[in-house]
């Protein structure tokens, strides 16, 4: 059953913090995906370099989550989340200023470096204030921040069409910064639970102090932390698959054009989704009242809905079947987003709950970029894009054996 204590006096206002700076992460990072034309009108780059410019973010991105949620646990959550912000705020304004492409992708590798450290450590200071019934729900609240920022990218194509692509990353750019301020004044670490493990200062004695090495023995060590990974990087498979291809499986399949195309893969999916992690959350955490199972087995009947529809999206010769497909794809599968980290708390130490959702980072970056490019392989040999969806679904069944399988810790941390 669910730990009823009063939450602490700042527990839903971290979350609307946290909120707007998820929609910035998102929105910064994706931003550049939607301004092709202006850019490369602007600095001249092949479409491989242009490809790069993302792919690199991704690498640093994924490469550097287990070593940013390390910092979250080792030192202070807040100030390593004000930190990132205030980074990739500065790098976003500098982006700006680049000239060349060698310059644009420096300052892709140091976004990915500055947004590696949000994450883990937002999802852990969340999961610190909401240690009961409330924590699917305050956790899908916060990843509906960045699937809205995420569906926002498309403002900076638009400004860019505008008043020319370095006007978007200033704008945004300074936003961060300005925000950071604010939430340096008013984000603070969650008070300690008495009795129990938390995110240890640099004061605190040897032997409570947080090492890496200590860390990753304890995770992997236990059985419910590789079943999450293996289920986290499974899942990371099927959504990449959707992300990356979905677009041009619309394109090609019912000739829509490019551009309409992009639009209701990423509409219809972001819109359901962030629906979905609301639904999912609220969901679980009613049902963690009286089982904390519960908040396994939201996301297990979502999954368990995801799989045909995706497979409906993708099979369907009629337009408007196969976006219903889509967007039921999408809210089902956000379950899962919103019960990460919940279910992160049920295996794990609570020491080391940001690096180990570094690592499932870490692990469904790898596996996404496996995936896109496993999808244009396919392509290139001139087998339809579609079994990358049928693969996508067949996965999804795979996780929710490992969602099954795992098991609470028998004294479970707050």
């Amino acid at each position: 059953m669910a730990n009823s204590s009063p939450l602490p006096s700042r527990a839903w206002l971290v979350v609307g913090l946290l909120w707007l700076v998820g929609l910035l992460n998102y929105l910064d990072r994706v931003m550049i995906t939607t301004m092709r034309g202006s850019l490369t009108e602007a600095i001249p780059m092949t479409d491989a370099q242009f490809g790069l410019l993302t792919s690199v973010f991704l690498w640093v991105y994924g490469l550097l989550s287990p070593f940013a949620g390390f910092l979250a646990d080792r030192f202070n959550r807040s100030r390593v989340i004000i930190g990132s912000l205030f980074a990739w705020s500065g790098i976003t304004w500098l982006t700006a200023h680049a000239t060349t492409f060698n310059e644009l992708l420096i300052t892709r590798m140091l976004m990915g470096v500055s947004e590696a450290c949000y994450i883990p450590a937002a999802l852990a200071l969340i999961a610190d204030y909401h240690r009961g019934s409330t924590r699917s729900f305050a956790t899908g609240l916060h990843m509906s921040g960045i699937m809205l920022g995420s569906s926002l990218g498309g403002l900076g194509g638009w400004i860019a069409e505008r008043q020319g692509w370095a006007h978007a990353f200033e704008i945004f750019g300074l936003a961060g910064v300005v925000y950071a301020f604010v939430v340096a004044f008013l984000l603070r670490d969650a008070p300690r639970d008495p009795g129990t493990p938390s995110p240890i200062s640099a004061t605190a004695p040897a032997r409570d102090v947080v090492g890496l090495g200590a860390a990753m023995t304890s995770l992997f060590s236990q059985r419910g932390f590789i079943l999450a990974l293996a289920y986290w990087g499974l899942l990371g498979l099927a959504g990449w698959a959707v992300v990356g291809w979905m677009p041009t499986y619309l394109n090609e399949h019912f000739r829509l054009s490019q551009g309409t195309a992009g639009l209701s893969a990423t509409i219809y999916l972001n819109g359901s989704a962030l629906l979905g992690v609301l639904i999912g959350g609220a969901w679980a955490d009613r049902w963690s009242r009286t089982n904390e199972r519960g908040r396994i087995y939201v996301p297990m009947i979502g999954l368990l809905v995801a799989s045909p529809a995706i497979l409906l999206a993708s099979t369907i010769n009629w337009l408007p079947l196969a976006l219903a497909g889509l967007v039921i794809f999408g809210l089902a599968r956000a379950f899962s987003d919103s019960n990460m980290m919940p279910i992160l708390c049920m295996v794990t130490d609570a020491r080391y709950r940001a690096t180990g959702y570094g690592v499932l980072n870490l692990f469904s970056c790898v596996v996404g970029g496996i995936t896109i490019y496993a999808g244009g392989a396919l392509r290139d040999a001139h087998i339809d894009v579609s079994r990358v969806f049928q693969f996508a679904a067949f996965s999804i069944l795979v996780c929710v054996t490992l969602l099954f399988s795992i098991r609470a810790k028998a004294k479970p941390s707050v």
